[in-house]
Parts: structure tokens; sequence; C-alpha cells
């Protein structure tokens, strides 16, 4: 059953992001094609490189935002026309075949007990070293219900709303929001959003930001960590 609202509105903060870009709308182009996703909404930070024209090439919405991943996605937010929010970052592709476990996803929602999604982790090396960071970004979300925000996240308007959406200018927003959320609303999908390689991280921060995550400690204290 197709819902109201027109499903998707997706919803990219981008600040020089012109190398990262296309390969992130090549992955919405079959969605948009099956009617799931009816807008992208580009929320840029004042870009210098291309990127504004790849965003006016592609025909998304424009959105000029402050400087701030948490302010650029909560703007994106306020000018979404569809029931249901995708927030996606431009260095993320969602793999073939998204759209059709996001539309199955949509048509199950009770309307009662509103629920969000992510994606599974993935990254776009083949070397044992990112199989590594997968299996440490599947085991994360599974013990602490704490995704990372180049997971993706699906979530319908209301639910968003009313949590209080992304703050602006708040720190380790994607945490932020999925504290919120809430594990008995948080569902992870079958389908990978797969990213660009990054620089490793330091692993013993990272297992100490989550960890203390999980004890709830506030995210303003983590961000100072």
């Amino acid at each position: 059953m197709r819902h109201d609202g027109g499903m998707i509105s997706v919803v990219i903060p981008t600040v020089n992001s012109e190398r990262l870009l296309p390969r992130c709308f090549d992955s919405l182009i079959a969605a948009a094609v099956r009617g799931v996703v009816r807008e992208v909404i580009v929320c840029d930070a004042g870009s210098t490189d291309g990127t504004l024209t790849i965003v006016d090439a592609a025909g998304a919405h424009l959105v000029q935002s402050g400087k701030g991943r948490s302010l650029q996605l909560a703007d994106g937010a306020a000018a979404a026309k569809c029931d249901w929010l995708l927030f996606l970052h431009p260095e993320t592709a969602l793999e073939p075949g998204w759209e059709v476990e996001a539309e199955s996803f949509i048509d199950q929602a009770v309307m009662e007990r509103p629920r969000a999604a992510v994606f599974r982790f993935a990254l776009e090396d083949f070397g044992g070293e990112a199989r590594r960071a997968e299996a440490k970004a599947a085991l994360r979300t599974a013990l602490f219900a704490l995704p990372f925000g180049d997971q993706g996240l699906l979530i319908p308007k209301r639910l968003y709303q009313k949590i209080g959406g992304y703050r602006a200018l708040a720190q380790m927003e994607d945490a932020d929001i999925v504290r919120r959320i809430g594990r008995s609303r948080l569902v992870s999908l079958r389908s990978r959003a797969v990213n660009v390689s990054r620089a490793p991280k330091n692993r013993l921060r990272g297992f100490t930001l989550t960890l203390l995550h999980a004890l709830r400690v506030p995210c303003r204290v983590l961000a100072k960590l």
C-alpha cells in the first residue's frame, strides 16, 4: 500500500563534496524511478568546489545552511515535504535494491508505534581491515544500538518531530538522535550503506566513546573527550 506524502525525502549535508556526491546520487536513481524517493534535499555549508553545480545538474533541491552537520540536517528536515526522511552522508551509497526493502519497511510501519531504520555499514575496500571494520560496526549496532551516521537513517517525519529532531549545533549528532529514538524503535535493515575509504580511527578512543554512550553519558560531555 502506497502511503500519502510521497514516501521519502532524502537529506544530504554537504561541504566541498564534489568528489563524493555523484556516487551518492547514483544510488538513489532506481528509488526515484520506482517512486520511493520523491525529493532529494542537499543542505550545503558553503562549498567552494563544484558541489553546487552537481546539485543543480541532478535536479536536487538546494538549501543553504550554516556550518555544522547537525544544523545542516535540521535545516534539510525542515524543508522536506514527504512523510519519511532518509538522512544520508555524501560519502555513502546505498547498494542496489535498497529501495525495495525500504518500501517494505514503510508499508509495514505501524502508525501507533513508529520505528526508524538504519542500513548495514560497509566499506568499498576489499582488504581484511575493511571487513574487520564492518564486523565491529555490526557488533556496535547490535550491542549498543549505536549505528554510525554513515549507515543512513530512515525515519518517519512524525517520529523525527516527536523526539525533537536533529538539534542545531549539537555535538555528536548521530549518537544524540539515536539515543532519543531508543533501541526498541530502531531496526537494522539487510541492505548495505557502502562508504568510501576513510582513515583509521583511534580504536581505544572509539571503544571508550561507545562504552560511555551505552552508559548514557551526555553527548556534550563525550564531545569534549
